[in-house]
Order: C-alpha cells, then structure tokens, then sequence
C-alpha cells in the first residue's frame, strides 16, 4: 500500500529481491540479489546513514545547530547527507582523494562540505581527519563512527534481514556480502540466527589485494594494501564485523569484480559498482559448487553504477560516444 513518509530519511529499505538468471545460468543453486542501489539515495548506506542519524537524535547528541562529521568512501556520505538535508542537519565529509569524481559532486549537491584526505593513506587516513576535525570542536561536531556505531547492524537486523526472510519465506541457505563497515553481514546473519533461530552460512567477501578479514581469522600480521572495489576492504577488521558469524571469507580481484560489475548491467539489465561485482563473484563461486546444489544463495548488491561512470568500472567504454558526431 502506498505510504507518505514523514522525510525523506523514513523512505528508506523495501528494496527488491532478484532471480539473476542468466548469470547463474547452469550453475548447482539459485542466486537471488538485493538490489540496494534502489534505495533514496541509491545504495545500501542509506539505511544506516539515516539510522545512526535517527539514533544520534533520539539519544538527545545530534539536533539542529550541530554538525555531523564522518569518513567515508563515498557511499555512507551521500547517506549521512541525504538523510542529514532531509532533517535540517548540517553534515562535513572526510573521502580519500581516489573516489570518485562522482561522488564527490553528488555530496556537495546534497549540500555536504567534503574534506579529501591523500589517497595512499585509505580509510584510515579519513578517520583520522574525522577524528581530528571533531576534537578541534567537539561542543559542535558529533561523529557518527560507522565502524562501531551499534545502530549500522541494528538496522540491517530491524529491516535488511526480515525483508529477505519476508521475500523467500526463510528459505535461504547462503547469504554473501562484501563487507566495508561490517554491518550488513552482522546484522542480517544476527536477525537469522538469533531472531529466527536458522542457520545462516554467511560469507564476507574481501579485496584479494587487502585480505585484512582473512589475514585476521588465521591469527596472520594484518597487511592492508589499496585497491578499486570501492566500499569494501577499508584496511582493517572494522568492530561492526561479529566474526563469529562469518563462516567463509571469498577474497576477489579488482579485475573480476570489474567484469562482472559490467556483465550485470549488460546481462541482467543492473546497473550497478564495482562492489557489487565483487558480491557476485563471490556468490557465483559457491553457486558453483556441488557442495551447494540446490541452495538458494542471497547476496547483497550495495549501489547503483552512476556514480562510477568516471572510473575504472567504465574505463575507455564511452569513448566513441564522448566523440559520436551527429550524421
């Protein structure tokens, strides 16, 4: 039944689920993805975004007159901007300098101020500058510390996890997600374990160039090192990821989650990044296995592919457009 939301902020989930046929076309099970690039501000940040807003407001922290200040790659700003112009709040951004053109433009029209921080420092160079900027002024910045906050796993326990479990009646075996933050991966596996009673194989998928989750689970020194899956693979175990729910980590290339970004949109018609290449990748390979024959395998495609039309998912592929000439 239609609904009218009270902001913009409330609209957020109810995103759909998808049989992707032809991509999983002869393999041993079913993949099914979550399209969260559906979402108001187009990925699946929006839901925490709006929910470490709501929760910061609720706990009397953040309130018109104050100003968020976060890290991000990207996606979890344009959701903190979002849903921060949605309820009259204020919102600076720290982004390494090597995301997107894209995103950076969508955050400022969203009314944001963005900070960029040197692109060979990652993530943690843009926490620092967070972390920086709000104890110069910490009566006037809130940071929201997506890493940690409770309410980013809260959320995806309270809407992304039912709303699978709605859609396929409970009946999934498999759940793949890339992990950034951690919290889809959390929250979705506690909602199914611990809410629903069922287990859940759960699988993290990570940079083969940064397997800082892997390099973690074997007790191994952690090595973090750049790459292009933007969204994932932030250079260290981030406290949102609960490992004792992950049961199997997939580590992919940039090149494979490139291809397979590419092959979505041509043969699914889904438009979408990179990470979200990185996911099916992952979710094919256990789609792949006999030890899965018959499974139904969910995973989650984080963004829409629009705010990657300058990088390396589309390098050199709109060349002889940019130069069509009329005839």
């Amino acid at each position: 039944m239609p609904h009218i939301f009270e902001d913009n902020s409330r609209s957020i989930g109810n995103t759909p689920l998808i049989h992707v046929r032809r991509i999983s076309q002869g393999a041993n099970a079913s993949v099914l993805a979550k399209i969260e690039g559906r979402n108001p501000a187009y990925s699946v940040k929006c839901r925490i975004g709006a929910a470490m807003i709501w929760d910061a407001e609720n706990k009397g922290l953040l309130y018109p007159g104050k100003t968020i200040v976060e890290a991000t790659s990207g996606n979890t700003g344009i959701a903190l901007a979002f849903a921060a112009a949605s309820r009259g709040i204020e919102c600076v951004l720290t982004m390494p300098e090597t995301m997107s053109l894209e995103r950076r433009k969508v955050l400022v029209a969203l009314g944001a101020k963005l900070v960029l921080t040197p692109g060979p420092l990652g993530m943690k160079g843009a926490v620092a500058k967070a972390e920086e900027i709000a104890a110069k002024e910490p009566a006037r910045y809130v940071l929201m510390r997506q890493f940690d906050n409770p309410a980013n796993p809260a959320i995806h326990e309270t809407t992304t996890g039912p709303e699978i479990w709605d859609a396929t009646d409970g009946n999934v075996d498999v759940f793949v997600a890339g992990v950034g933050t951690g919290g889809t991966l959390t929250g979705v596996s506690r909602y199914w374990e611990q809410k629903r009673g069922k287990k859940l194989h759960s699988v993290a998928v990570e940079p083969v160039h940064s397997p800082v989750i892997s390099q973690t689970m074997r007790g191994d020194e952690v090595k973090p090192s750049p790459h292009k899956i933007q969204g994932i693979g932030a250079g260290f175990v981030p406290k949102n990821l609960d490992l004792s729910l992950v049961d199997q980590v997939e580590q992919v290339s940039n090149d494979e989650s490139i291809a397979m970004a590419r092959r979505l949109a041509r043969e699914e018609g889904i438009l979408c990044g990179i990470s979200c290449g990185a996911a099916m990748v992952a979710a094919l390979r256990l789609a792949n296995d006999p030890a899965w024959a018959g499974a139904t395998i969910v995973t989650i495609l984080p963004d829409s592919g629009e705010r990657y039309l300058s990088g390396a998912l589309f390098e050199g592929l709109f060349d002889e457009v940019v130069n069509q000439v009329a005839i």
